[in-house]
């Protein structure tokens, strides 16, 4: 077990790498999500087919995106096609996704805080996930736990989840099966099997249920038997340093 601290973002960064399984075709967002799945590559899953909207395939970037038309995607991939090739035929694999909001049932809104006529803040928009959360064998999302973030009620449904939970999105005959773990800077949840909601299901070390659950907007539920998440190693660490440090540089000219 690792000695060597780390922040929250970090066990974040690491958990939801740790979920991509080597081999696996991924379609990344960017920002966090990029961050976890270049980590997985980088680490246990150097097989693993990462996939950016913009139309790269097999991109293997030596410093972290700023966008998916960063030129770095393009650069590093086995193959570029064009964006209706890759909603066609390339999105069914698994997906890491972000947000601004999310609510029990996994639903994400990327759009806007407030109104949507008059927001208070106008978000980066849906891209391709409305289509990739529908479409997608399995969806892990990552984002900081915080009551702005995790609320009863989100202001746009940008991305559906399990929609109103239970079988509701079943009868919607979605070809994806939905998120199915939650991956955040105190824990991890899970969809409940039954009601789809989300279960906080591991926390990670140092944080208490009780943070956990008043960091959420909604009365968040425990499983009975919580697990706790293992601790970053000395190579995650190491890695997602080097990673993280080289972006920096990069994006600051002076690589």
């Amino acid at each position: 077990m690792s000695e060597t601290k780390y922040s929250a973002d970090e066990m974040m960064t690491i958990a939801a790498a740790r979920m991509i399984r080597n081999g696996a075709s991924c379609f990344v967002g960017i920002g966090l999500p990029s961050a976890a799945a270049n980590l997985a590559r980088l680490t246990h899953a150097p097989d693993t087919v990462l996939i950016y909207e913009s139309g790269c395939i097999g991109t293997k970037p030596t410093v972290l995106p700023l966008s998916i038309g960063d030129g770095e995607l393009s650069e590093t991939a086995d193959a570029v096609v064009s964006i209706p090739e890759i909603f066609a035929y390339w999105l069914q694999g698994g997906r890491i996704l972000g947000a601004a909001q999310i609510d029990r049932f996994a639903n994400i809104n990327t759009t806007v805080i407030g109104d949507y006529h008059k927001p208070t803040v106008r978000l980066p928009g849906a891209g391709g996930a409305p289509e990739i959360a529908a479409s997608s064998k399995e969806v892990l999302i990552t984002l900081r736990q915080n009551k702005r973030a995790f609320i009863e009620k989100l202001d746009f449904v940008t991305s559906g989840g399990h929609f109103s939970g239970g079988d509701s999105r079943a009868k919607m005959n979605l070809p994806g099966k939905g998120p199915t773990a939650v991956i955040t800077d105190l824990g991890i949840m899970t969809p409940d099997e039954t009601t789809k909601e989300l279960t906080l299901t591991s926390l990670h070390p140092g944080v208490t249920v009780e943070k956990a659950i008043d960091s959420t907007g909604w009365a968040l539920k425990v499983a009975p038997k919580l697990a706790t998440t293992e601790p970053p190693s000395e190579t995650e660490l190491r890695v997602l340093r080097d990673l993280n440090e080289r972006t920096a540089r990069a994006h600051a000219g002076q690589a």
